[in-house]
């Protein structure tokens, strides 16, 4: 006999049988403790039947199964297989643990993946595929086999592409089973890998497309399509939110902007259509995760939502982020980069883009240990070893830079000693050369004196080559009769001396005096104004680009080759030649061609007459256009800024509420008040309720709006003109018109002057500017009224409000309602935002109470059927079960609702935008 130690007491003692037992059950320890908790006469018959299945186990083990036979051929054999499997199902689910350790032990797995795979057509749409399906999920059942089945190298990725079949049952239970290995330990990752195997088998653009499909997709049979998308939806979170995805906020955005970008939203919301209670619990699981997500995400960068889909934003987020950042110009660097990709349609440039976005996924994803919670987009990129490598080089490129810096300075300041010495010695060299040319030429001089006294006497005293007696020896001679003085009248001495002289003979050998003077030195430029000043003359006259002639040339005919451009008359302006320039360029005329090449510019440009005066005219005629452009939209914006705030009914009513409600809070003190200073509007802003300090006046006017004046609310649209009207300054304004006035009377006065004088040759001046005064004349004059038009009407806006004139200039006065008209803005998206919260807080309440009463429904059913039950189900279908439900995700859901709240209070704090309901009714 077997017993179960039962005592007087009614108390049950484990006894070995008892104990061998639950170890062949497998039991969880929350089941093992409902068993004990059975009646005597409960344990009693579960003993005897798990007695009489081990002697048929005994006799009948699992190999005789021969899962090769299981191909059928006709529909009575087919029929016959399909039993065999479905009892095998059953075994692997109702029998005691030999059972599936001998399963194991005969690569039972093996046999049923091996058919998986290896099925035709009609047989993957048979029964068959789902029992085969369901034997694995119920070899799953218990920790060893489950474990069995996740050591598999193929087993996911095999059980995975059973979702291509069109059989609805099939499909259910693979993603049931995919859905459930996301939530046990280690099994997160092998879903994703066999998603990307799945994507390879059935040919997909990308991964999940096949599930998004069949989300989107209509069956016609309302219950198997529920089925089927509850399945998918609850695969879909188990993968957003299970594994590297329960703490990993950028894990979490990295999957979801997949299911994103193959359009789930709209999908989502055409869902929404079933009014099937499971499928909205998975529904608004997967928003409410993804709005918590996306506020986390924007709270990182100081904001409360950022458009993933808006190209444009998500750029200036980051922009914003990282300016004035080390990052930042290598963004730069990488926008510039994307420019120069290759972009031509059809061609291969697809694939570059994929690429640079899986290194951005990858970096993003890949942790401190190198691993990848996802299939790795790229293998071998280890982005800590890159990380690494970078930091290294920038330590040692930062030494290298030090290096370079030091080694650049020190050669700048051996290179100034060596120009400082060179400067030195060339000086003392020249001191030197000079003192020595003036030895020279002091021997020369000397010697050429003495040569020169000597060369007189030799031709002056020809007793050199005449040497004649003395004058008593020349008595009797023919020389007693001869007179040299006869011969000094008739001859040319001078040609004599030219002819004969010694010194003469020097001079040809040797030059002038002036010209040995002028050989000792080199000529230089010859420069008489600023040094400063003429070195920028230069710089402007290289970015011009034009000789002086041409310069010259463009100036007489009024640039009419458009030549010269309007920021280099505006340089030019700056070089004209004043008076002390003028008059030493003057005294230097004769040595023009040594004149540097600003002094000649200089002095060419003076020979123009009225040089000055021609360059501002034609400065004001190219300015003209561009200036009145300017002027006109702020005196418009003036002018309709006054006409809309004097005729807005709606501003009228807003003023109107705004004085009653005035009056009534003030009533008993200074009640009864006609009006009010416009200055005031803004105040109702900082006026807040003594019930909830977050609502202003402004936000409760805004409600008696919505409510009352429902037109006041498009008040914008009567005051468009507003936001730029108060950016004018009147008198800034009227210094630019009156600028402009004066400039035309100037230019007037310069064309009596040149009309007045005889006109060079190609000198346009005349003919150009009349033409130019004539149209400047009434386009002026034109704006000259509508600034006097829009100076009355905004006089008539200020009496029209009460203000005094003269005190308020527009910018302030239109100002008042600029910050009135955002406030008014800001507020009406506050309890925008604060009805919405509101709205989904009900709308959970309801979906909570609701879920509820529906898992309070299955438990009483399920206590009542417990009985019957209990030895079928195992902890795998639990797991399965409560996913199907979503009471997996109930402890998500709670801690979402607490974050919730906290964010909804750190958002208050942080900026006052964003404010939770309290206290609030419309």
């Amino acid at each position: 006999t077997f017993s179960l130690g039962l005592e007087a007491t009614g108390d049950a003692t484990l006894t070995p049988s008892c104990l061998c037992l639950q170890d062949e059950l497998d039991l969880t320890d929350r089941n093992r403790e409902a068993m004990f908790a059975l009646p005597a006469e409960k344990k009693w018959q579960i003993y005897c039947s798990k007695k009489k299945v081990r002697e048929r186990i005994h006799t009948h083990p699992p190999d005789v199964l021969q899962m090769q036979t299981l191909f059928a051929f006709d529909e009575e054999e087919m029929e016959m297989r399909n039993k065999v499997v479905e009892d095998l199902k059953t075994a692997l689910r109702t029998q005691p643990m030999r059972f599936v350790t001998r399963f194991i032990e005969l690569d039972g797995l093996t046999c049923l993946l091996n058919f998986l795979k290896s099925m035709d057509y009609e047989t993957s749409e048979s029964r068959i595929h789902t029992s085969i399906i369901g034997c694995i999920k119920a070899l799953m059942n218990n920790s060893q086999g489950r474990a069995h089945v996740l050591a598999h190298p193929h087993s996911i990725n095999t059980i995975s592409q059973s979702l291509r079949q069109d059989n609805i049952k099939t499909k259910v239970a693979v993603l049931e089973i995919l859905g459930a290995v996301c939530l046990v330990p280690d099994g997160h990752k092998k879903v994703l890998q066999a998603m990307v195997h799945y994507q390879k088998y059935a040919a997909e653009r990308t991964r999940f497309q096949t599930l998004l499909n069949e989300l989107d997709s209509s069956t016609g049979r309302y219950r198997d399509e529920v089925n089927l998308k509850t399945a998918i939806m609850s695969f879909i979170n188990a993968v957003l939110n299970a594994g590297a995805g329960e703490d990993n906020l950028e894990f979490r955005l990295h999957l979801r902007y997949e299911f994103l970008m193959l359009g789930i939203q709209p999908v989502i919301d055409k869902l929404r259509g079933h009014e099937n209670a499971t499928l909205d619990r998975h529904l608004d699981f997967f928003e409410m995760v993804r709005n918590e997500d996306d506020y986390e995400l924007a709270k990182r960068f100081d904001l409360v939502h950022i458009d993933t889909k808006s190209a444009s934003q998500m750029f200036e987020v980051i922009k914003k982020k990282l300016s004035h950042t080390e990052a930042y110009p290598h963004l730069l660097s990488i926008l510039q980069h994307c420019l120069e990709m290759p972009y031509k349609r059809g061609a291969s440039s697809f694939q570059h883009w994929q690429l640079l976005d899986r290194i951005l996924q990858q970096i993003i994803l890949q942790d401190e240990k190198g691993e990848d919670p996802d299939v790795a987009p790229l293998d071998n990129f280890n982005v800590k070893n890159i990380i690494r490598m970078l930091v290294n080089e920038n330590e040692v490129k930062q030494w290298r830079d030090q290096a370079e810096k030091f080694r650049k300075e020190h050669a700048e300041l051996l290179a100034k000693l060596e120009r400082k010495e060179r400067e030195c010695e060339t000086k003392t060299q020249e001191k030197e050369d000079m003192m020595k040319t003036l030895n020279k030429m002091k021997d020369k001089l000397q010697r050429e004196g003495v040569e020169l006294r000597t060369a007189r006497e030799q031709v002056l005293d020809l007793s050199s080559l005449f040497p004649l007696a003395a004058q008593n020896k020349i008595n009797g001679t023919i020389w007693h009769d001869i007179d040299d003085l006869r011969a000094f009248k008739i001859l040319d001495l001078k040609e004599i001396e030219k002819m004969f002289s010694a010194y003469q003979r020097q001079q040809k050998e040797t030059g002038s005096m002036d010209d040995l003077y002028m050989s000792t030195r080199k000529v230089k430029e010859l420069s008489v104004i600023d040094g400063r000043r003429a070195q920028n003359c230069v710089i402007l006259l290289s970015k011009l680009k034009m000789s002086n002639e041409e310069i010259r040339r463009a100036i007489l005919e009024m640039d009419e080759r458009e030549e010269l451009a309007k920021d280099m008359l505006e340089q030019l302006l700056k070089f004209v030649p004043e008076k002390s320039d003028v008059d030493l360029l003057e005294e230097h005329k004769h040595e023009l061609e040594r004149m540097a090449r600003a002094d000649r510019f200089l002095f060419e440009m003076s020979r123009i007459d009225h040089y000055q005066q021609r360059l501002q005219a034609l400065f004001f005629k190219k300015k003209f256009a561009e200036r009145v452009m300017e002027a006109k939209p702020k005196v418009e914006a003036i002018l309709s800024a006054s006409r809309e705030v004097t005729r807005s009914k709606r501003l009228t009513q807003t003023l109107e509420v705004v004085l009653a409600f005035g009056n009534f809070m003030n009533k008993g003190q200074r009640g009864n008040a006609y009006g009010f200073k416009v200055s005031s509007l803004n105040k109702i802003v900082d006026t807040k309720s003594s019930i909830d300090r977050n609502i202003t006046m402004l936000h409760y006017l805004i409600m008696i709006f919505e409510k009352n004046y429902p037109d006041i609310l498009y008040i914008q649209q009567d005051l468009q003109s507003i936001p730029e009207a108060a950016k004018v300054n009147l008198v800034e304004l009227e210094k630019e018109v009156y600028s402009i006035k004066s400039g035309l009377k100037a230019l007037e006065a310069e064309l009596h002057y040149q009309q007045s004088r005889v006109r060079d040759h190609g000198d346009k001046f005349v003919p150009v500017v009349s033409d130019f005064i004539t149209v400047a004349s009434f386009s002026f004059s034109e704006l000259e009224d509508l600034l006097n038009e829009a100076k009355d009407k905004f006089a008539k806006a200020l009496r029209h409000f009460g203000e005094e004139l003269g005190k308020m200039q527009p910018d302030e006065f239109f100002g008042i309602f600029d910050t009135f008209l955002q406030s008014f803005s800001e507020a009406r998206q506050d309890l925008e935002n604060m009805q919405r919260r509101k709205d989904e807080e009900e709308r959970r309440a309801r979906m909570e109470a609701m879920l509820k009463d529906q898992r309070e429904r299955e438990r009483r059913s399920k206590k009542n059927t417990g009985s019957s039950t209990s030895e079928e189900v195992g902890e795998f279908d639990d797991l399965v079960s409560a996913l199907r439900s979503g009471e997996v995700f109930d402890k998500d859901m709670s801690k979402l609702k607490r974050n919730r709240k906290r964010s909804g209070k750190d958002l208050l704090d942080g900026n006052g935008r964003e404010r939770p309901i309290t206290k609030v009714n419309y």
